[in-house]
């Protein structure tokens, strides 16, 4: 009777241990976020920045798990092509790290907001184009 009891628990001891009750869980591995790296400021035509255009480009952009962007598109005009333009053409060469899921990095969409202010007080180089443009060249 007694072998028998030990057998039995022996039995039930490896059933349990093959179902995974008793073993711990792996640990989770927590997902991360996307994060900028590398985000140098758009060229800002000096042209549209003497003369006053400005305004704000709001951009989707693709980060593919090496941490480029892969496709980038246009939300909300600025109001001009040009900035706009611009906006997405520097966007294309940000670097950033990668969000991950369960340690492995994953592609991520985010809305990027480019602004464009014009300068105040305005540099120097703004007065001769002003004066170029208001000479119709």
């Amino acid at each position: 009777m007694k072998l028998q009891l030990v057998l039995g628990s022996l039995v039930a001891a490896t059933l349990l241990s093959a179902c995974g009750e008793g073993q711990p869980d792996a640990p989770a591995i927590a997902p991360t976020e996307v994060a900028a790296v590398q985000t140098p400021p758009p060229d800002y035509p000096a042209e549209l920045a003497c003369t006053g255009v400005g305004g704000k480009s709001v951009l989707k952009v693709v980060i593919g798990p090496e941490g480029s962007p892969t496709d980038v598109s246009l939300v909300t005009s600025s109001g001009n092509s040009q900035l706009d333009d611009s906006a997405a053409a520097r966007v294309r060469e940000w670097k950033f790290k990668a969000a991950t899921r369960n340690g492995q990095p994953v592609p991520t969409t985010i809305q990027v907001p480019v602004s464009f202010n014009p300068p105040d007080p305005k540099p120097d180089e703004c007065f001769a184009i002003e004066e170029r443009v208001r000479r119709g060249g």
